[in-house]
């Protein structure tokens, strides 16, 4: 993937973009808390072999396990401008992300997102160019106010590991049952995995719980590449 840079306001940010055919499918990728979309090396070179155009935005890492608002809103604000920059207009995009990456796609698809009782964060804008979500451990405990996720939208699979202890699959399963009335949730637990087994390249002193990692990082990836083609 090529590295880019982008203007937000007074700030610049890096972009890493694989660019393939006029007609690809677009991937909007927000990485978690680290930052670093490298560090998800084998699913980026999937959907590479599988012919999609990659946009991942680089991020600063968070220090706190609970995002200010303002972290927030910026990693959503600079989901948006990268496909301002890489995207003709028109042109749709499905959102795949990690961790707190997952959870910024979801308010940018329409979620209310919420840091506590009377903490709504304001300046997210929706984007309407994302059409389905794959969401890889996902804290969900943002959308927990009445009609949150009301306004999300699009076909959505989430993957959640069984021995996840940072957002457990009751997250993801509260997300599901939230909006099965009205959208299509395919919800996914791999027995075993924990919330860094997504990563080639994981936080240091991370203990990988599965027996077979590389096993798992082709599977989630081959099957995320199958939901983005549709």
């Amino acid at each position: 993937m090529q590295a880019r840079i982008l203007q937000d306001g007074t700030e610049s940010f890096n972009v890493s973009v694989h660019e393939a055919t006029r007609n690809s499918p677009v991937v909007l990728f927000a990485v978690g808390a680290g930052g670093q979309p490298e560090r998800y090396a084998t699913l980026m070179d999937t959907l590479i072999e599988s012919g999609c155009m990659i946009i991942a935005p680089h991020f600063d890492k968070l220090v706190s396990p609970i995002p200010r608002e303002d972290e927030l809103t910026l990693r959503a604000r600079r989901l948006s401008l990268a496909l301002d920059a890489f995207v003709k207009p028109g042109i749709t995009a499905a959102g795949v992300g990690h961790s707190i990456g997952a959870a910024t796609l979801i308010a940018l698809a329409g979620a209310q997102m919420w840091l506590g009782p009377g903490r709504r964060v304001d300046n997210i804008t929706s984007d309407s160019r994302l059409t389905r979500l794959s969401l890889l451990a996902t804290p969900t405990d943002f959308f927990q106010a009445p009609g949150a996720l009301d306004a999300v939208k699009v076909p959505i699979l989430a993957w959640v590991g069984s021995a996840d202890n940072i957002t457990p699959p009751v997250q993801t399963k509260r997300l599901a049952n939230s909006i099965r009335d009205w959208q299509t949730v395919d919800v996914r637990v791999t027995d075993g995995a924990g919330h860094f087994s997504f990563m080639d390249i994981v936080p240091p002193q991370t203990t990988e719980p599965l027996p077979d990692k590389r096993a798992f990082l082709k599977e989630y990836s081959g099957e995320i590449c199958k939901f983005v083609l549709g």
